[in-house]
């Protein structure tokens, strides 16, 4: 129960359906975000928030206890968030906050709970394939909430034992819920997504912690032409074109950052547009890994529309991906989850791009390009 309206919804649900309910809250506020004494309405982690989970929980009358995973979030997500950016890269905290907190970390200490299953308030579904008794994960049906892109991390073991009650509610409909229980959180706002900033930019929040990656060095064009000379690595990301300061007829863009040599790379729009990209630390969730190449369907970010690809199973847990589209700002340190309709196939994370560079959408050479 993180003390916002959905895990509060979740909870009160099951209570309902006639379960034995047992609110946990996880406090994993870094110690510099309490000592900033800065208190957000829209964070998750915040203690304002284990007091809002602990209110809901008396309302339901099923006891609450808040379990320090402090040390466990820093390791796991704030360090590995900060390394990330060190190595120009992008990545999404939430997604391993879910995989090795939220559920791996939770479900370890569901013994000394005396429970059998642990329930979130995430808009997804589950259940296991008749056929072939794996257990599966389906987008939610709410399109605008569904939260199945962050859910790809999880192994089977915590799939069998996780249960999902919001995944076939729209989010008005939890609201509603909320609203005729009675419960506190019912029209409070949404979590921000990255919790453990306080205040500030989340680049100056790294910086802090990695003063290397707020060095100024070069910006270069794609022919390494230098052009200017950028803040640090770690102010940038594919696809940004504000903040360069770069006097030209054409807009520049961000399209290759290169930490190792502290080096920005931009270019026009059109050398934002790939055809395919590398995948690292592949989970096949709702199947087994194919023998060979699968057609699927792949986000490239969490609200980013799905496209059609082909996806290539390689070694030790990679995986190449040809993209029918050739897309914008393909990012490395994003997640690439890959879908069958609503049911979740796998993911991974962005490893690199494949070199080949197009001229813009809709252009016949781009249309016709295939990744070889």
């Amino acid at each position: 129960m993180s003390g916002g309206v959905d895990s509060s919804v979740a909870a009160a649900l099951l209570v309902e359906q006639g379960h034995e309910v047992v609110g946990v809250t996880l406090n994993v506020e870094p110690r510099e975000v309490e000592a900033a004494n800065v208190e957000r309405a829209d964070a998750c982690c915040s203690l304002a928030s284990v007091e809002d989970a602990r209110r809901v929980a008396d309302r339901l009358g099923v006891p609450h206890y808040a379990l320090n995973f402090r040390d466990l979030f820093r390791e796991r997500v704030i360090d590995d968030f900060v390394a990330e950016y060190r190595r120009g890269r992008t990545p999404n905290p939430c997604i391993r906050c879910n995989e090795h907190v939220k559920f791996e970390a939770v479900l370890h200490r569901l013994h000394a709970l005396d429970a059998d299953l642990v329930a979130t308030g995430h808009y997804a579904r589950g259940d296991r394939d008749p056929r072939t008794g794996r257990w599966r994960l389906w987008r939610g049906v709410d399109a605008r909430k569904d939260q199945s892109y962050v859910l790809y991390p999880l192994s089977q073991a915590l799939l069998a034992r996780s249960i999902f009650p919001l995944g076939g509610m729209t989010k008005d409909e939890v609201r509603a819920t909320a609203r005729r229980l009675g419960l506190i959180t019912a029209d409070k706002p949404e979590s921000q997504e990255i919790c453990f900033v306080a205040s500030g930019s989340y680049a100056d929040f790294i910086a802090g912690r990695s003063p290397e990656s707020a060095r100024p060095g070069p910006i270069v064009d794609t022919a390494g032409r230098t052009l200017g000379e950028h803040r640090g690595v770690v102010y940038y990301t594919i696809g940004q074109r504000r903040g360069l300061f770069l006097s030209s007829t054409e807009p520049h863009f961000v399209v290759e950052i290169d930490a190792e040599r502290n080096t920005i790379v931009v270019g026009p729009e059109r050398e934002l547009f790939r055809s395919g990209f590398a995948v690292e630390r592949m989970r096949w969730v709702s199947i087994a890994e194919p023998a060979g190449a699968r057609p699927a369907s792949v986000r490239i970010r969490s609200r980013a529309p799905e496209v059609a690809a082909t996806l290539r199973p390689l070694a030790d847990g990679r995986a190449r991906v040809e993209l029918e589209q050739p897309q914008k700002a393909i990012t490395p340190g994003q997640a690439a989850v890959f879908y069958d309709g609503d049911l979740v196939l796998a993911g991974g994370t962005i490893d690199r791009i494949l070199p080949e560079r197009h001229r813009a959408v809709g252009t016949p050479e781009l249309a016709a390009t295939r990744v070889n």
